[in-house]
């Protein structure tokens, strides 16, 4: 049984206040009654996080946390007290935060990106501000193009900080990212390059010719949900051309022109329109 994570687990009794459930080496948590689904019965086996509850004993849940242990995620403190912040992190128990894992001294209301531990000592679920220290510093093995998780963790002149797969840190040029971004933001993103010094350029795209393609398809649902035209052309403006689909006009034009090859629209001097299937 993993502390701090999601855990699948075998229901193995029912008590007046919850179900206790077991592992494969037969180690048993509580779920308490609050959290028990309705079609839970003995035998059958429930998804849970795994924690310690504020007497530090192992409890289960099926709520969700904003993160688990080995991620990153953006929080609210919701008090300090003596021991630390606490912070809000989706469970009924909040997140601990030391003193001594705080790059700055939280306070109430404030939000943070911090990184979900197991403490060594302690064996409780703990978090930690000083995100740095918990980066793998060991050379990145991305290939070109490979899908990622992306993590916001900041802007800079030249762009978006990005945590990626949890591991590694990674950059997204201002001049490449069509849609707004926020700290704190989840997303799917692409290996551009891994450079000499081991930093690692990301992109929201598919490299090459699978990013116009993503573009003509949402070019396709636009035109589909819009009774089957749009006022849209290579002459409209920029601007209009990023809120609408994410991306420069040079992209939109090669997907435009992609779709008209494919003889899926025609482009009119008013916009674009759906040829109609057969």
């Amino acid at each position: 049984m993993e502390i701090g994570k999601y855990n699948t687990l075998r229901v193995a009794r029912r008590v007046d206040f919850g179900l206790y459930l077991t592992d494969a080496d037969g180690n048993e948590v509580l779920l308490p009654t609050r959290y028990i689904p309705d079609a839970a019965r003995e035998g059958d086996e429930l998804q849970v996080f795994v924690y310690h509850d504020n007497e530090g004993r192992p409890i289960a849940t099926t709520d969700r946390p904003r993160a688990t242990v080995g991620e990153f995620a953006r929080m609210r403190v919701r008090q300090v007290a003596a021991a630390g912040a606490f912070l809000e992190w989706g469970l009924m128990k909040d997140l601990l935060v030391p003193f001594r894992e705080q790059k700055i001294p939280m306070q109430a209301g404030q939000w943070h990106i911090v990184y979900v531990y197991l403490d060594h000592i302690t064996h409780r679920v703990v978090g930690s501000a000083r995100i740095d220290k918990f980066l793998d510093n060991t050379p990145p093995r991305y290939t070109r193009g490979q899908a990622v998780d992306l993590f916001v963790t900041g802007e800079t002149e030249l762009g978006y900080k990005v945590i990626i797969n949890h591991l590694h840190s990674g950059l997204l040029y201002r001049n490449e990212v069509f849609r707004p971004l926020r700290t704190g933001d989840r997303t799917t993103g692409y290996i551009k390059a891994v450079r000499e010094d081991d930093k690692i350029d990301v992109s929201l795209y598919p490299l090459g010719y699978d990013k116009i393609d993503g573009i003509a398809d949402r070019i396709l649902e636009a035109l589909r949900g819009n009774g089957g035209a749009l006022p849209v052309h290579d002459k409209s403006d920029t601007d209009e051309i990023r809120a609408r689909f994410g991306c420069s006009k040079k992209s939109f034009k090669q997907a435009v022109g992609a779709l008209y090859r494919r003889h899926l629209i025609t482009i009119e001097p008013a916009g674009l329109r759906l040829v109609p299937e057969d």
